[in-house]
């Protein structure tokens, strides 16, 4: 059985930033990816980061430690360096030079990793059986990789999206919308109200125009409305974040995919119908004229409203079948918008004028290999990050242990497409809404189980925290500090008690603080300035 100090679950930014710098601190680690490409969604098309892209607050000055290093490796490789100094010495808010291509943030991780040859990257998954994890009390002592390997550590660090390792060693996590009353949310649960990316005209829902037997259009839930404020299990919706490019030089035609089904895209030429209006590509400031379908650009865009539902609890063969129909139908969609003869001419020659990336993903026909899951598992701690936590007026008081600051505002996708007062509505959209956010500290306790649950564990990527507190949180330079925070909180356990290490619950906050602090962690909220709402509105 091989055995570490450190051993991190995940190939997401989190578990990257972790193996980094406990690598750099000279502790026996080893990064065991369950995917064959390390990076997380940053690598899967995700280059126009939510640094300094919105109006109304600049949250670069939030970017500190290996986040920022990394910024500063990206920078070195695109000859922009000097400008990036520049714009750090001045605090100025220029949203470009914070955005990367995955293909190069690739290249750039896997050559990060590669300056610690004492690190171990094992590629496997947690085996998909009971026995997967052992504990010895409410600490792990080992898991069981797929490819046969049995893994001890002294400290164990989840950084995968889905929490599968939080899962697998019963430390409790949960999945959903959390009911307004669990935590006192006025955004939690259903929404009796969606207005950010909601119908602009009236959509009939049903196959037969007026007749509810009929059956409904292709990705329209049949489950009724509910009660507002209820809570339930849906996810906010998953999408692929998707880089083409107009570089004739470097694109590839758009074509319908094997399996294309037409009927599957008769919700939005009925919304063309009734006068609604397409999304075109834009252009988001990506080097190399590449863009980022984020998937909530329109009404009808690449988010995957309710085909994601059961992804953090599938198994892996389940997953894939989740990712092969989510890209036909993404595909198809990409396809359809430049092909169909229901999109009005203007629109399909914006569309026509895009290819796919010929230097992105060449190992997948040039199309991303993972979706980007925003909601999965969470830790259920003693501590948990809520709508209040990032309120300005309704708000908790600072934490006294922040490891990071999560600055954005409490942003979740919506999480279905229903029926309500006969029409297609979007339901689940928490964006900007009318309470006054902020920037706050995330906890340390945040990233710590029960103490009767982990002793030897913590997480870089999935918090403690309700569904709306989670929204605040799930930014990839966010998870790279949560990530680095972890590896220094294991380094301090290991230095105060030899063997074992401390439990993760008595990590001496002061002496973590000071660790981090010494790295260029961001870890005071009151410093980083907020945002000016009057911009929204200007």
């Amino acid at each position: 059985m091989a055995e570490y100090d450190i051993a991190i679950y995940g190939s997401t930014s989190g578990a990257v930033a972790a193996a980094i710098q406990s690598a750099r601190l000279g502790r026996k680690t080893v990064l065991i990816s369950p995917d064959d490409h390390i990076g997380g969604i940053q690598i899967e098309g995700l280059g126009s980061t939510d640094i300094d892209n919105q109006i109304e607050f600049q949250n670069s000055l939030a970017v500190g430690g290996l986040a920022l290093e990394l910024h500063r490796r990206l920078s070195k490789h695109y000859g922009r360096s000097e400008q990036l100094e520049e714009v750090l010495a001045n605090r100025l808010k220029v949203p470009e030079v914070w955005k990367f291509e995955s293909s190069v943030l690739e290249r750039i991780i896997a050559e990060w990793l590669a300056e610690f040859p004492e690190l171990e990257v094992i590629k496997a998954f947690l085996l998909e059986d009971p026995s997967a994890v052992t504990k010895s009390s409410s600490r792990i002592t080992s898991i069981q990789l797929s490819n046969g390997q049995s893994i001890s550590a002294r400290y164990f660090i989840e950084a995968t999206y889905e929490g599968d390792l939080l899962a697998a060693a019963n430390i409790s996590t949960t999945i959903g919308r959390e009911p307004s009353t669990q935590y006192n949310e006025t955004l939690a649960g259903i929404r009796p109200d969606t207005s950010y990316t909601q119908f602009d005209v009236d959509i009939d829902p049903y196959n037969t125009p007026g007749n509810p037997s009929s059956g409904l259009l292709y990705g329209i839930s049949p489950e009724p409305f509910g009660q507002p404020g209820d809570g339930d299990t849906h996810l906010q919706a998953y999408s692929y974040r998707l880089p083409l490019t107009d570089v004739e030089s470097n694109k590839i035609p758009i074509t319908k995919p094997e399996g294309y089904d037409a009927s599957h895209y008769e919700l939005h030429r009925r919304y063309i119908q009734a006068g609604g209006k397409l999304y075109t590509p834009r252009l988001r400031g990506v080097p190399n004229r590449k863009t980022d379908l984020i998937g909530s650009e329109g009404v009808l865009a690449t988010d995957l409203l309710g085909m994601n539902d059961d992804w953090p609890m599938a198994s892996r063969t389940r997953r894939e079948e989740i990712l092969k129909k989510a890209a036909r139908f993404t595909k198809g969609l990409i396809w359809f918008f430049a092909n169909d003869e229901a999109v009005p001419a203007e629109i399909r020659n914006e569309w026509s004028k895009f290819g796919y990336c010929l230097d992105e993903f060449p190992d997948n026909a040039h199309f991303p290999r993972r979706l980007y899951v925003r909601d999965a598992r969470r830790l259920v701690s003693d501590y948990v990050i809520t709508q209040h936590t990032a309120s300005e007026h309704d708000g908790e008081d600072p934490v006294p242990d922040p490891i990071a600051v999560a600055y954005w505002p409490t942003d979740t996708h919506c999480a279905r497409r229903v029926v309500k007062d006969g029409k297609a509505y979007n339901e689940g959209f928490v964006f900007k809404e009318k309470h006054e956010w902020r920037p706050f500290g995330i906890s340390y306790r945040a990233l710590v189980p029960r103490r009767s649950e982990g002793g030897n564990v913590l997480t870089a990527t999935c918090p403690s925290s309700s569904h709306v507190g989670y929204g605040a949180v799930r930014l990839e330079h966010q998870f790279w500090a949560l990530g680095q925070a972890c590896a220094f909180a294991v380094d301090v356990g290991l230095a105060v008690r030899d063997g074992e290490g401390l439990s993760v619950q008595d990590i001496p906050y002061e002496v973590l603080r000071e660790r981090l602090m010494a790295q260029g962690a961001v870890l005071d909220a009151g410093v980083v300035g907020k945002p000016d709402f009057r911009l929204l509105h200007g």
